[in-house]
């Protein structure tokens, strides 16, 4: 059996041996043998391991797909995830300087997808295995909030009364102020005794709201996510940050990116994890293109104590950007888009000339693509954060500051 010294890790956190032969869950420098099947091993036995191999945490590794990377020790995921960056921004011709990875700690993610199935004799919840659709119950699970864990159990009752013996639920279970904020895909149509049910168990294990197929079904209380000095409650299945360290961390780094300025423009502005705690000293124009995420914005915004004047505008960044003459009024953007990155919306910007620019981004290489916009129309790329909230997997997220002479 040929024996395979691995070279690297790539983008999904498999190993790469020349060839290119991909291995899942080996490191740098081992040398493994496996069953080799096209451009991909299996069955792999470490011959000689990394230095940098620890036994993983939990339980549930060798089994559930929803982790890629608890064989490596911390410091070497840390590395491993600046260098990504590094890598993005050279073939880009950039560097910048990387001030640290902030990790997120175990157990600290307060949202989970659970999927969820009818078994013959009750149901079962969890996370599927790795490239399969295989449900892998998680009882241990490290990545999340013990309160979210328990959204698990509440799936298994949803499939019981809401779920069709060959289908799948998919319960979306995020941890909010008020108690479990539960969104369900894939249920059964809603009629007059499923809407019973589900208000049962609703009011029985204390969910905060409970929506199915996008309807809210029963609400016991606004499930409310704190953003600075408001409390916002999002749409069903809104976008969240992953962790609460996390957000912490994104958010020291734009304040520090957007300085002192008075007018703020946010660009991709969701519900308002930035905008609102940014209108404690400065004035706020948040821009997003999804209205139900505008309207909890502004639901925040008018309770809150001490706020600045926060605006908002529905419009669609990717086709209707906003312009150089629309940008030019403000002293700093902020700009968090999807993982496709803002070319266009980057273009506005650099040819606004907008003084300082706080990025912040789930892909390295369009980050870096859009970085190169800004940095030859005459910015600079002052420095990065990398920040790690999808502990042990190859996503990496950052916030990075470029600034430009007035």
């Amino acid at each position: 059996m040929s024996i395979y010294e691995i070279e690297r890790l790539g983008h999904q956190g498999d190993g790469i041996a020349a060839g290119p032969v991909f291995a899942p869950r080996t490191l740098p420098g081992e040398h493994v043998t496996g069953q080799l099947a096209g451009d991909r091993l299996s069955d792999i036995r470490i011959v000689e391991p990394s230095a940098e191999r620890v036994a993983a945490p939990c339980r549930h590794y060798k089994s559930c797909g929803g982790c890629h990377l608890q064989h490596a020790s911390d410091g070497f995921v840390e590395t491993w995830k600046a260098d990504v960056v590094r890598h993005a921004l050279k073939a880009q011709g950039l560097e910048a300087p990387i001030r640290g990875v902030h990790t997120s700690p175990p157990q600290s993610r307060r949202r989970a997808t659970f999927s969820a199935r009818r078994t013959k004799k009750a149901a079962l919840s969890g996370f599927h295995a790795r490239a399969s659709d295989v449900v892998i119950e998680v009882p241990g699970c490290l990545l999340v909030q013990p309160d979210v864990l328990r959204g698990r159990e509440i799936a298994e009752e949803l499939v019981q009364v809401g779920g069709s013996r060959k289908g799948e639920l998919r319960v979306t279970v995020t941890s909010s102020e008020i108690g479990l904020d539960l969104a369900v895909e894939g249920g059964k149509p809603l009629d007059a005794a499923l809407r019973m049910d589900l208000g049962q168990i609703t009011q029985r294990v204390g969910i905060a709201r409970l929506t199915w197929d996008d309807e809210t079904v029963a609400m016991q209380s606004p499930p409310t996510q704190p953003m600075g000095r408001a409390h916002v409650a999002p749409p069903p299945g809104a976008f969240l940050q992953a962790t609460p360290q996390g957000e912490a961390a994104l958010l020291a780094a734009v304040r520090e990116a957007v300085g002192p300025a008075g007018r703020i423009v946010d660009l991709f502005a969701g519900c308002g994890t930035f905008s609102l705690p940014l209108a404690e000293r400065a004035e706020v124009h948040a821009v997003e293109t999804a209205a139900p995420m505008l309207e909890a914005l502004n639901g925040g915004w008018r309770y809150a104590h001490g706020l600045r004047k926060v605006t908002t505008e529905v419009r669609d960044l990717f086709r209707d950007p906003l312009v150089a003459s629309e940008l030019a009024a403000f002293g700093a953007a902020v700009i968090d888009p999807p993982r496709a990155g803002a070319e266009s919306q980057t273009r506005e910007l650099a040819q606004a000339g907008v003084p300082r620019v706080a990025a912040v981004s789930c892909n390295p290489g369009t980050f870096a693509r859009d970085a190169r916009i800004l940095t030859e129309a005459g910015y600079s790329l002052d420095w990065i954060v990398v920040v790690d909230q999808f502990r042990w997997s190859p996503h990496v997220e950052l916030a990075a500051a470029f600034s430009r002479p007035v």
